[in-house]
């Protein structure tokens, strides 16, 4: 399905905005966002939906994140809570993941009540991180605090949040909000998951794929949902996709591009190891959906940054080329931005492609020779082969996840768990909290 048609918006549409309150402004939100990667618990809720290129922020309120007891005041540690934006589903509710984590932060002075510690930096041993996983929708505040599963449950042992997907379903097909949602990580031959009917974590076996060469997946980039599954990208190999929703779940991998292919020997020196050598980190390969068809974006490491973008075809066997660009080739002159042309040191990395145009695609790179600006977010028109935006951005890695907004969202409520006609009180933990 189109997600024009999805968000009821012709080519030239405006956003209609059906929802009862705004939590960014009095008017509508945009139709669609992206969202910083990065969150933190606060004091309350607080939702910034800001249109493209301007960022989006989400912040959960700290009482609703389940903690242990806090670390004694003069003990070596040090709690912290760390919040990521895991993934988003095709109709616009967001994954999010709290870790209640403890740091050694040994303590170098003190007087009366006062403390010098040094710089939290590794995790205290014998310390379990409890993850608290909450379902969001971002334009009315609801959230649903998933429960944790139980001690004795497998999940435990397998269930970290980083690489989970979220997909939602309508019964009958129909085009609107989900009746139900699927949490799922993929684990080898086994896969953790969480449905919204049953309320209940589990893990079940899935049925694996033919894979060329026998090789083994490494499965720790962005989840993507699309057609009904959920997918995971090996930047060496290839995608492989599962139904969380069906009771014999089963596996289909979908080979990259030919010249994209690497070898398996790459896997063992792969970014996500700790060691370089992979050839294609999670900031230079990605999966993304945009205008309604699953694209596979890549782009070179080294001079002259080739940027390429492939669809999925119709049948999910393999990939169609729809742009290829030399980003190296970008000077001063030609775009007035002064951080140009690109050179080694200033590699680009993928962030991805607009969800309604695929012709927009949102990157980043190192500038070196700006003074306190360590990168810089810029926007490539790939047709027209030109930067068309640029900005400043503070971090190291900036790290996004788009979301679609469609009109009815605003009037809609999260799945509830078990039985439909079960209010929601009684199913998940289920929350309205508004920012201010």
């Amino acid at each position: 399905m189109s997600l024009r048609r999805l968000l009821g918006l012709s080519s030239a549409a405006a956003f209609p905005g059906l929802l009862r309150r705004s939590l960014t402004t009095s008017g509508t939100p945009p139709p669609w966002a992206f969202i910083e990667r990065s969150t933190e618990a606060a004091e309350g809720l607080s939702v910034r939906l800001g249109y493209p290129p301007s960022l989006s922020t989400i912040r959960v309120p700290k009482h609703l994140v389940r903690t242990c007891a806090a670390p004694d005041h003069d003990a070596d540690v040090i709690q912290s809570i760390s919040g990521s934006v895991c993934s988003a589903s095709s109709d616009g509710l967001l994954l999010l993941s709290y870790l209640d984590l403890r740091l050694e932060a040994p303590i170098l002075a003190q007087r009366g009540a006062a403390r010098l510690r040094r710089s939290p930096a590794d995790l205290a041993p014998d310390y379990g991180a409890h993850c608290t996983h909450f379902v969001c929708n971002p334009v009315t505040g609801e959230l649903s605090c998933l429960p944790d599963p139980r001690t004795s449950d497998p999940v435990t042992k397998v269930m970290c949040g980083l690489h989970t997907g979220l997909l939602t379903r309508a019964d009958g097909g129909h085009d609107g909000p989900p009746d139900r949602f699927a949490i799922a990580e993929l684990h080898g031959n086994k896969m953790a998951r969480f449905l919204s009917e049953t309320g209940e974590w589990e893990v079940v076996p899935v049925s694996p794929c033919q894979l060329p060469d026998a090789r083994r997946m490494v499965l720790d980039h962005d989840v993507v949902a699309f057609g009904g599954r959920l997918w995971w990208l090996d930047v060496t190999c290839g995608a492989v996709s599962v139904d969380p929703f069906s009771d014999r779940p089963e596996l289909c991998f979908v080979e990259l591009p030919r010249d994209s292919v690497l070898p398996a020997a790459a896997q063992d020196g792969c970014d996500c190891a700790g060691t370089s050598g992979c050839g294609g980190s999670p900031q230079h390969r990605r999966l993304c959906v945009s205008e309604g068809r699953l694209r596979y974006i890549e782009v070179a490491r080294e001079e002259p940054f080739v940027l390429s973008t492939f669809a999925l075809d119709e049948e999910a066997s393999g990939w169609t080329l729809q742009h290829r660009l030399d980003l190296s080739r970008f000077r001063f002159e030609d775009c007035y931005h002064p951080w140009l042309p690109l050179k080694e040191g200033n590699t680009p990395q993928i962030g991805f492609l607009d969800p309604l145009d695929d012709r927009w695609m949102y990157m980043s790179a190192t500038i070196a020779t700006l003074e306190d600006t360590p990168r810089v977010v810029f926007v490539v028109d790939m047709k027209k082969e030109d930067v068309i935006m640029s900005s400043a951005y503070r971090s190291s890695i900036p790290s996004f996840v788009p979301c679609v907004l469609p009109p009815w969202l605003g009037s809609s409520q999260i799945p509830s768990a078990g039985r439909k006609d079960v209010k929601k009180k009684q199913g998940l933990g289920l929350v309205r909290a508004n920012s201010p």
